[in-house]
This record gives C-alpha cells, structure tokens and sequence, in this order.
C-alpha cells in the first residue's frame, strides 16, 4: 500500500514534508480541514509514510459488514450513550495500545468555524501524549508534519502557539479556514 499511496501522490503532484519523528502515540492534530477529499489524501499521506493513524467513529456505524472495512481504515468507535467522556474514552484507548496515533480535525467540520473544538488538545493531555501538528497546503500541493507539539497544560496559550504553525498554509477552501477560531 506504500508504494501505491506514493505513486498516486506523486501522480496527482503532492509532495510529502515530514521533518520529524513519529512519537510512539501521539494525537495528530489535521487542520486545514475544508474539503471531503482531506480524508483520502490525508489517508494516502500517512500510507506512503508506512504509518497508520486511527480515527474516531460514531460506534453505530460498527455493524457487519462496515465494521471490518472502518478497523482497517484505523476507525475507532466512539460510544456517545457511555457516561464516560469521549476523551476518557480516548485516554483509555491510548493506556491499552503500545502504539496508537488519533488523527482528529480541530475545526470539527468542513465549514467555516468560529472556534477550534479543543477535544484534540484534552485527549492529548489526559493521555499524556505530544500533539503532532499535520497540514494541507492545497496552493503548494503540500502535506506534512514539521512539529511535534508538548502541551503545557495552558490551553489557550498553546492553541494560540498551535495555530500559529497553520498561518500561511492554504486550505482547499480557504474562506472555510479560521486560524482565530479561539477557545470560547
């Protein structure tokens, strides 16, 4: 799958910016997120590094035969009817796991937001892990990760250093991308 993902990549005129090392869990914090087709790039990405990453998944939508194709991709079900948050859910997901990599888009959506839904920085902290800060640059044709990220615990100081690496990378949309999209 890693020769075909870079193949395709390559194809289509993405390059790969990758100037870090893989933390052995991390939350991997995906932003710009404006288009549908973040997703399978963003999947094609991480399979022509040979990495996997997971992501979260409304529980109901594991049901045969949905379940095995989601596993594969890397979904990991979310039970929303638990009395546990789903950044417990999360934390608890990372204890069992030697490695475990959670890509989650901070916008939450494909639209234009007025503030960053901050679950990728609590799971982060809760399960004790660095945040590896993944982008797309569409006008470049670009997608990396550059920096792994440590938060401090001063949630607002840390999204305004997180969101600082974004500033200059070019959404899909780019009237959908909000860099000051702050904690409310």
């Amino acid at each position: 799958m890693q020769k075909l993902s870079k193949w395709v990549l390559k194809t289509a005129g993405w390059r790969l910016v990758v100037t870090v090392d893989e933390p052995k869990k991390s939350v991997i914090c995906v932003a710009p997120h404006t288009s549908n087709w973040d997703y399978p790039i963003g999947q094609l990405f991480y399979w022509a590094l040979g990495r996997k990453a997971s992501f979260l998944i409304k529980k109901s939508w594991f049901f045969f035969p949905l379940n095995y194709i989601f596993s594969a991709l890397g979904g990991v079900p979310v039970d929303r009817t638990k009395r546990t948050s789903v950044t417990q859910q999360m934390a608890d997901e990372f204890d069992k796991r030697e490695t475990f990599h959670l890509a989650v888009t901070p916008e939450g959506t494909r639209s234009l937001v007025d503030k960053w839904k901050m679950g990728f920085y609590n799971i982060a902290v809760k399960a004790n892990v660095p945040i590896q800060l993944a982008y797309f640059d569409y006008a470049k044709k670009e997608m990396g990760i550059t920096v792994v990220f440590y938060p401090t615990g001063d949630e607002k100081a840390d999204l305004e250093k997180i969101q600082e690496h974004y500033k200059g990378v070019t959404a899909k949309f780019p009237e959908r991308f909000n860099l000051h999209a702050s904690k409310q």
